[in-house]
């Protein structure tokens, strides 16, 4: 069964212990919290190691007959304990959130430094999908005089062991201000010094020429480039610099403004038996789905993260290979054996996502293979740590059986069909949205109220939402595995003008964020059997706990918000 809100209960797990129980409230004094959600009207979240003190408060549908009790039991772990305090309403149904033993460890406390701190090498953590598709590796190096050094390596696969041609990037970078559009990012500015490029073959160098434009400069830059019989191995043609006489970077369409949109972040990785592990990482502005748009596009959301060269995740086989490249030396990554696609069980966003269109949310998918039935959860939020809901949107339908994709190598291209949805309003300003809606646009007649889950099928969607039932999309998936063995599950990234791919022509040919594999079979309690939690058949990962967000396959696009 889907996960669903929890009324009347409000569950921690902690380091520690606790000192009092209240009817209304649980007091919870200065304990180290490793996962902990409290639902309704009353709604608390913590990072996981945060120490703080709380209150968790909440308001009962149903205040007839109520009972309270309180149970402390030892986890698997052994340190760390459940308090659970559950409150039961006469007649009212008791509906329970998934509980998930343990945290990824990518849930880890998260620290954004602002202003943003540059200096020092960042580097990819393996290959890179930017639409296209282009495969890619970066490195990028900031001096504490504000001149960068970057490099781009372009491949011909999506394991990116086969180096195309590497760019050469120099500049100067500004920091100016935190961001007005995008809550949590600083603006930049930056000017280019010189970009160059080197090809790695004579096919890479063909194709590069075939990319630039029909109007004089681009004609006048292809003159600049050599002809395929006088490539030069290790040659470095300048495209923007003291020797260029034209911007030729510009014809073919580059940019830098991944710079104007900056977020550094630290996390701690948890290390068996050692201390945990400090990871830093740099989110630049994304990138437009459309490459003629790219030019003039200012990003509002993030592309996957560089990590620090000194600071990174372990273990990262690519990393070491990435530091130590240049433009005449490509890192060459191990090639990956491509895994088959086999959608089943429940994937999570592993944390707070970033999207265009100032969009922050958690997603949570459950699919069935058996009957190529799918459910997601989409939840939206107000703030870049995903700790302000907004609202809720559970989604359902069917999928058709993937096909491997030709135009992307290694992704596999599904049909989704949506035929149900449900939407719950988390805020204040979100009910009263929808109740000034026109109650056949959304949900049908009955006011809306905070918390308070309602069906939007027959109405065929949400108008002042932007969802709209039935709806079809034309998806790109993928999966691997991470160095740790984690199960991930790439799904096709939403185009950046706000619109739904419906249309086998904008199928996506790059990935949002990973979701990681959270068990192969969706938890839940019996309502029947009393508090008995269903086992999971086989592995994964225990779920961490996230507030389910929107679903891949929603056209979301209201008209204060735009939806991927």
């Amino acid at each position: 069964m889907p996960a669903a809100m929890l009324p009347y209960a409000c569950v921690l797990v902690l380091l520690g212990g606790y000192n009092s129980n209240h009817m209304h409230g649980l007091n919870v004094d200065y304990f180290t919290c490793v996962t902990s959600f409290c639902t309704n009207n009353g709604t608390f979240s913590l990072l996981p190691g945060e120490r703080t003190r709380i209150r968790c408060n909440w308001r009962l549908l149903d205040t007839r007959s109520v009972s309270q009790t309180l149970t402390c039991n030892y986890s698997p772990q052994g340190s760390a304990r459940m308090l659970e305090a559950a409150g039961m309403a006469g007649a009212g149904r008791l509906r329970w959130e998934p509980r998930c033993q343990q945290l990824l460890p990518s849930r880890a406390p998260v620290t954004a430094l602002l202003p943003p701190r540059l200096d020092g090498p960042w580097i990819s953590t393996g290959c890179e999908v930017r639409p296209g598709p282009e495969f890619l590796t970066r490195s990028y190096t900031f001096y504490p005089n504000r001149l960068f050094r970057a490099y781009q390596f372009f491949y011909r696969d999506p394991s990116c062991s086969e180096p195309a041609y590497s760019l050469l990037i120099k500049g100067r970078v500004r920091l100016r201000r935190a961001s007005w559009v995008t809550r949590g990012a600083t603006e930049a500015d930056y000017h280019l010094h010189k970009v160059g490029v080197v090809f790695h073959s004579r096919r890479a160098l063909l194709d590069v020429a075939g990319r630039l434009d029909h109007s004089k400069a681009g004609r006048d830059c292809a003159h600049r480039l050599p002809l395929a019989r006088a490539w030069l191995p290790g040659a470095l043609y300048e495209l923007l610099g003291a020797g260029a006489e034209r911007d030729c970077a510009a014809a073919l369409g580059f940019t830098m403004h991944e710079l104007s949109l900056v977020r550094v972040q630290r996390r701690l990785q948890p290390e068996p038996r050692a201390a945990p592990r400090l990871v830093e990482e740099l989110y630049l502005g994304d990138i437009h789905t459309d490459r003629a748009e790219r030019r003039h596009y200012r990003p509002t959301g993030y592309q996957r993260p560089l990590q620090s060269a000194l600071h990174h995740a372990h273990p990262c086989p690519a990393c070491s290979l990435i530091a130590r490249s240049d433009e005449h030396h490509p890192p060459v990554l191990p090639p990956q054996a491509a895994l088959p696609l086999r959608l089943g069980g429940r994937w999570v966003s592993p944390g707070c996502e970033v999207h265009p269109a100032v969009l922050f949310l958690t997603r949570l998918f459950t699919f069935h293979g058996h009957n190529r039935s799918w459910e997601g959860y989409y939840h939206h939020f107000s703030d870049p740590t995903c700790r302000q809901p907004t609202f809720t949107v559970y989604a359902a339908g069917h999928y058709t059986k993937g096909t491997p994709s030709v135009k992307v190598r290694g992704g596999t291209e599904l049909v989704f069909q949506v035929t149900r949805a449900r939407v719950t309003p988390m805020d204040q300003v979100t009910t009263a949205m929808l109740n000034f809606s026109e109650p056949s646009s959304c949900g049908g007649p009955g006011a809306w109220a905070l918390g308070a889950e309602r069906d939007i099928t027959a109405t065929n969607g949400c108008l002042p939402l932007g969802i709209r039932l039935p709806h079809v999309e034309y998806e790109l998936l993928r999966m691997e595995r991470d160095p740790l063995g984690q199960s991930l599950l790439f799904i096709g990234q939403r185009p950046t003008d706000g619109s739904s791919p419906d249309t086998p022509e904008k199928r996506p040919t790059s990935y949002q964020a990973p979701l990681v594999l959270c068990d192969s079979v969706a938890w839940g309690f019996s309502l029947q059997h009393g508090d008995r939690l269903q086992t999971p058949v086989r592995g994964g990962t225990p779920c961490p706990h996230v507030a389910p967000l929107p679903v891949l396959l929603l056209v979301l696009r209201p008209a204060f918000l735009q939806w991927l």
